[in-house]
């Protein structure tokens, strides 16, 4: 599936900005399984420099640097990606216990492993592992453990908007009950975790559908999160959307990955000036 990305973030300022430096994670990564054909960043007022790199976990970052006043702060993405997500195994899948051993005790697994452990944004949480272990009896085969935890969060919790913010603790989101995307993402990170199991926030797009009849409004769309889970050597990663019970197929665009949010916040930036400000954000994912 080919698609059209926009993502508009604007800053709205209570005072002047006379200076700014910030970090975009907000180019789509290419994958094996995404291609980038092309992606352009844009912003208003013009940085007066800019760069291009790749992150720790091999994400595109860019930097602007702005040195002159503004009041509004104004960046946007447009690309087209290609998507064509591998389908959900076949074959058997091992055990999670030897999922977890295998993290720690396989040299070549580095990359999983630093995914197994706390991280900024996520201290380990009794609770959340309790949570996560009963779709994890003893030998049960880590496919099916993670896709019975990804229907069990679409059944017991409900997305709703507004009663979390950023930081809220996972501890109140299992608590509560409800959340977000990026809220049910962080718990199931944390549990699995708990369990000695890698497991990533990914960062990106989720293709949405209008009611009948009716057209998608610009804007109308958001960024999404998700979990992408380690299955092993053989196996690999495995991207799966607890807040729809979906496993990442052709109707999702990844941005980015990280150990949790705070890895890759889509903008992050070092100001002088401005003081109190307003965010507005719009999205749209338009298959072509």
């Amino acid at each position: 599936m080919r698609y059209r990305v926009f993502h508009k973030t604007t800053y709205d300022y209570a005072g002047a900005v006379d200076l700014a430096s910030h970090m975009l994670h907000l180019l789509p990564r290419p994958l094996p399984h995404q291609r980038v054909t092309s992606a352009a960043l844009t912003a208003d007022p013009e940085p007066s420099r800019v760069a291009q790199g790749t992150d720790h976990f091999g994400n595109r970052v860019a930097w602007m640097f702005l040195d002159r006043p503004h009041g509004q702060f104004e960046v946007t993405l447009q690309a087209e990606v290609d998507v064509a997500f591998p389908p959900v195994p076949t074959t058997a899948t091992p055990p999670w216990e030897d999922i977890a051993a295998r993290a720690f005790s396989d040299r070549t697994a580095w990359h999983a492993a630093e995914f197994a452990f706390e991280s900024p944004m996520l201290a380990e949480n009794v609770a959340a592992t309790a949570y996560v272990a009963i779709s994890f009896p003893p030998g049960r085969p880590i496919l099916e453990g993670l896709l019975h935890l990804n229907s069990r969060i679409r059944r017991e919790f409900t997305f709703k908007g507004g009663v979390t913010e950023i930081d809220t603790p996972v501890a109140k989101v299992l608590a509560q009950r409800a959340g977000v995307c990026q809220d049910f993402t962080h718990l199931l990170l944390t549990g699995l975790r708990g369990l000695g199991l890698p497991a990533r926030y990914v960062s990106g797009y989720l293709r949405t559908y209008p009611p009948a009849g009716q057209t998608t409004l610009r804007g109308a769309d958001q960024s999404h999160a998700w979990v992408g889970a380690w299955m092993g050597m053989e196996h690999g990663w495995i991207d799966l959307d607890p807040t729809n019970d979906l496993v990442v197929s052709e109707e999702h665009v990844v941005l980015a990955w990280g150990r949790d949010y705070g890895d890759i916040s889509p903008v992050r930036g070092i100001l002088l000036g401005g003081g109190r400000h307003t965010l507005s954000v719009a999205v749209r994912l338009e298959p072509l």
